[in-house]
């Protein structure tokens, strides 16, 4: 009488299964490759006449991303739901509205936030353990794209409030999002190469507390992460 091993009788996971698997683990790496995306698809978007629905929809859909990805953090998933929900009804308005000057401001300033809460969890996450799993590696990446996010949503509330607090090579006091996401990625890693300048009083504060931040992330949590892996190597 032949007997079937235990291993014998699971079934083989599905793919969407294995991908389910996959983002419960590493919520990080996700979040990661989604923002990834995001700045990759832009120069596209941006040009098209549906580009802001595309992106309002990019948006939402890295909203999600980091509301699970929250949950894998010591920051509380309520509060990031009750952040990141009216962030995300605000960002559709936006859609229907463009030229709300209350709601369209009010939205980038949402985003921000939530952005800024989500990085928060992902430097709590990368700080509460005593060794280094695969997604807390991750999860450097995913929260410098968060901040870069955080700054660029703040760079364009302060823009809508403060009309020609940018300037850059093209005509036109009004920068893109690409283009603010491009001079908040030179801010954050302290490379100063951008061809878009803040020049109002309220862009320039803003840009020297992300100078600050960038500088900061680097030194607290690059240098904690290898210190890390070397006490594990030793040990």
């Amino acid at each position: 009488m032949e007997t079937t091993s235990w291993d014998d009788l699971r079934e083989p996971l599905t793919r969407t299964q294995r991908w389910a698997a996959v983002l419960r683990k590493q919520p990080s790496a996700f979040l990661l490759a989604v923002q990834l995306l995001v700045i990759v698809l832009l120069p596209w978007l941006q040009d098209l006449d549906y580009g802001r629905v595309a992106l309002s929809v990019l948006s939402l859909s890295a909203l999600t991303v980091a509301v699970f990805t929250v949950r894998s953090t010591p920051a509380l998933t309520w509060l990031s739901v009750l952040i990141g929900l009216p962030a995300g009804v605000l960002e559709v308005w936006t859609v229907v509205s463009p030229d709300n000057a209350v709601v369209v401001p009010l939205a980038h300033t949402a985003l921000s936030l939530f952005y800024f809460y989500t990085a928060y969890g992902l430097v709590a996450y990368m700080f509460e353990d005593a060794w280094v799993t695969k997604d807390e590696l991750f999860a450097v990446g995913a929260a410098f794209t968060v901040l870069l996010f955080a700054f660029a949503y703040l760079f364009l509330a302060v823009q809508e409030l403060w009309p020609g607090s940018f300037i850059g090579h093209t005509e036109g006091s009004e920068r893109t999002f690409l283009e603010l996401l491009y001079l908040s990625g030179a801010n954050l890693t302290s490379v100063g190469l951008s061809d878009v300048l803040p020049v109002g009083s309220q862009a320039r504060a803003v840009a020297i507390i992300e100078q600050l931040a960038g500088v900061m992330y680097v030194a607290m949590v690059i240098s904690r992460l290898v210190a890390l892996t070397v006490m594990r190597n030793r040990g």
